[in-house]
C-alpha cells in the first residue's frame, strides 16, 4: 500500500537475505545459519546490502526500509550511510503487536514455492490445503516461521531492537502505531505519520 501510494520502493533486508540464501551465495549461507536459529544476521552483511540498494536509481525519490535497522550499531551505520548518500530519514514507524498475535500471524504464513504468492492459514487461506489458489504450486512455510524460532526472535528483539525506540524518539522520528487495530486503521495511521514526517 505504501509503495503504491508514495511510488517508492520497499527495501526489505529479509527479502534480500532470503534471495541470497536461495542463490546459496557465501553471504546467503552465512545468513541462513543465523536466520534458521532466529538470530540476527551480522551487521556488516546487512549494512553492506542496504548501502548498495540505497544507491540504486529507484531510491532517488525515497524508500521504505523494512526490517532494518535492528540494532543501535545498525542505526548508527545507517545514519552515516545516509549522510554520505545525501539522504535522510523522515519517519520511523513502530508497529506494536501482542506476542501471541505475532506467533499466530507468523506460524500461519505460507508461500507458494512456484509463484511466490502469500497466504495465511487463518486470515487468507488457500482454496485447497497446501496448494496455491493462483497457480496450483505447493505452499511452504518459511523455516524462520516455526514457533520456537519466532519466540527466540522476540527475545532477540527485546534485547537488541527495542532500544531503537528510544534512539529514534530522541531524534523526534518515532511514531508508535497499534498493530492490533483493523488493517485500514493501521494503514491510515502510517500514512498520516509519514505525511507529517
Amino acid at each position: 500500500m505504501l509503495v503504491e501510494k508514495f511510488s517508492i520502493p520497499q527495501i526489505s533486508t529479509g527479502d534480500m537475505l532470503r534471495a541470497a540464501v536461495r542463490e546459496q551465495t557465501p553471504m546467503g549461507l552465512k545468513a541462513k545459519e543465523c536466520m534458521d536459529a532466529g538470530a540476527l544476521v551480522p551487521d556488516e552483511v546487512v549494512i553492506g546490502i542496504v548501502r548498495e540498494r540505497l544507491q540504486q536509481a529507484d531510491c532517488a525519490s525515497g524508500f521504505i526500509l523494512d526490517g532494518f535497522p535492528r540494532t543501535v550499531p545498525q542505526a548508527d551505520a545507517l545514519k552515516q550511510t545516509l549522510v554520505e548518500l545525501g539522504k535522510e530519514l523522515d519517519s520511523v514507524i513502530s508497529l506494536e503487536v501482542d506476542i501471541e498475535a505475532l506467533v499466530e500471524r507468523l506460524t500461519g504464513r505460507r508461500t507458494c514455492s512456484a509463484c511466490g504468492k502469500g497466504f495465511h492459514l487463518k486470515f487468507d487461506p488457500p482454496a485447497a490445503d497446501g496448494t496455491c489458489s493462483a497457480c496450483g504450486g505447493t505452499l511452504v512455510q518459511r523455516d524462520d516461521d516455526q514457533e520456537a524460532t519466532i519466540r527466540n526472535r522476540m527475545d532477540v528483539y527485546h534485547q537488541q531492537t527495542a532500544p531503537l525506540e528510544d534512539y529514534y524518539a530522541q531524534d523526534g522520528l518515532l511514531t508508535a502505531i497499534d498493530g492490533m487495530a483493523e488493517i485500514s486503521s493501521v494503514q491510515q495511521q502510517i500514512v498520516s505519520a509519514l505525511q507529517a514526517g
